[in-house]
């Protein structure tokens, strides 16, 4: 029987790739929304800060090819192409390559851990409008069907547990013992948050790899960036790391569990700012790796497509047509025998 997929779409936000490129990003980031002149050169300066690049394209692209290669072993030998929202390799383009590749249905795999509306839904518009260009133009695109919610993925809780503990090997080995887990997710507006399971993903994601490494923890957010009168999920993680201070917090491990790999809101928003309100307060901290492309974390990703493609081995998948709210549906479970643990109060 044929095989009803030809490649697998993996679906990201995209970053500049040079200083010329920052401002141009940040209008397509932005399209649509308010803002002032002065909060758009305040971001573009924490780009060049890092020499006008986002590492996020070449991590992205890393992803890529080891979760090819890992399919390949796995005996689903899939091209995986790279469509991002925001900068080059922009979706429209890419899925225009795919079609002039042949590829007729695609597995799709949106880079985001936790299902909202801008972390998902937003993408999905996206696709669906350029695979109409595309469409348009060319007369076909391929179908793309997505993945189910892989957040609780055994592999990926392995993943992201290791790196924990090598950042807190970083400790000194008295301090080690007594640190606080802090999980970091980008924040929302609540409102919007409370239109899908973002949170409740948040939760569960960080109760299981908090369980796999034995220590409490707290679920902060990071890189608002909306109006002040509008309510968004908190705590901020500097907001919290101040409180957690004055209430005897020794040490802080901070794992960016909302991110798939180091970009530049885990660097500048972590990295940078977080560990220059650590370094005031006299809080010591340690920061762990996003999985990036480890081995585990591209296992779970693998095993969310190859679901994808068991589920339609017998038959050809139906064109998707998105609306809003649409789910994922489950493929890839919880960690089998695992409870979440308790988060710090």
């Amino acid at each position: 029987m044929a095989q009803p997929f030809d490649a697998v779409l993996l679906i990201s936000f995209g970053g500049p790739l040079g200083p010329g490129d920052v401002r141009p990003f940040l209008e397509n980031v932005l399209r649509g929304r308010p803002t002032t002149p002065e909060r758009i050169d305040r971001i573009a300066s924490h780009y060049h800060a890092f020499g006008g690049v986002s590492p996020l394209t070449a991590l992205t692209f890393r992803q890529a090819r080891a979760l090819e290669a890992r399919l390949t072993r796995q005996g689903a030998p899939l091209p995986v192409f790279v469509g991002m929202r925001n900068w080059h390799p922009f979706l429209q383009d890419t899925l225009q390559e795919m079609s002039a590749a042949g590829v007729r249905r695609a597995v799709g795999l949106i880079a985001a851990p936790h299902r909202s509306f801008s972390s998902c839904e937003q993408y999905r518009r996206n696709v669906e409008a350029a695979r109409a260009t595309v469409r348009s133009r060319h007369g076909r695109a391929p179908d793309v069907i997505y993945v189910g919610d892989w957040h609780t993925h055994r592999e990926l809780v392995a993943a992201q547990a290791a790196r924990i503990e090598r950042a807190i090997a970083r400790l000194p080995a008295a301090l080690q013992p007594r640190a606080g887990l802090i999980f970091t997710a980008h924040s929302l507006p609540e409102a919007l948050a409370r239109r899908g399971p973002y949170v409740r993903q948040i939760e569960e994601s960080s109760g299981l790899v908090a369980q796999a490494v034995g220590l409490a923890y707290r679920v902060v957010y990071q890189s608002r960036s909306g109006r002040p009168e509008e309510p968004w999920l908190g705590p901020d993680v500097n907001d919290y790391l101040r409180e957690a201070r004055q209430q005897g917090l020794e040490a802080a491990v901070i794992c960016p569990i909302g991110f798939v790999c180091d970009h530049l809101e885990v660097l500048y928003d972590l990295d940078v700012e977080a560990a220059a309100t650590c370094r005031e307060i006299g809080l010591p901290m340690v920061r762990a790796e996003s999985v990036n492309d480890d081995p585990r974390f591209i296992a779970a990703w693998a095993n969310a497509v190859t679901a994808v493609m068991s589920r339609y081995a017998r038959g050809r998948p139906l064109p998707l047509h998105v609306s809003t709210g649409t789910p994922h549906s489950s493929v890839a479970g919880p960690a089998a025998d695992a409870r979440p643990a308790e988060p710090m109060r």
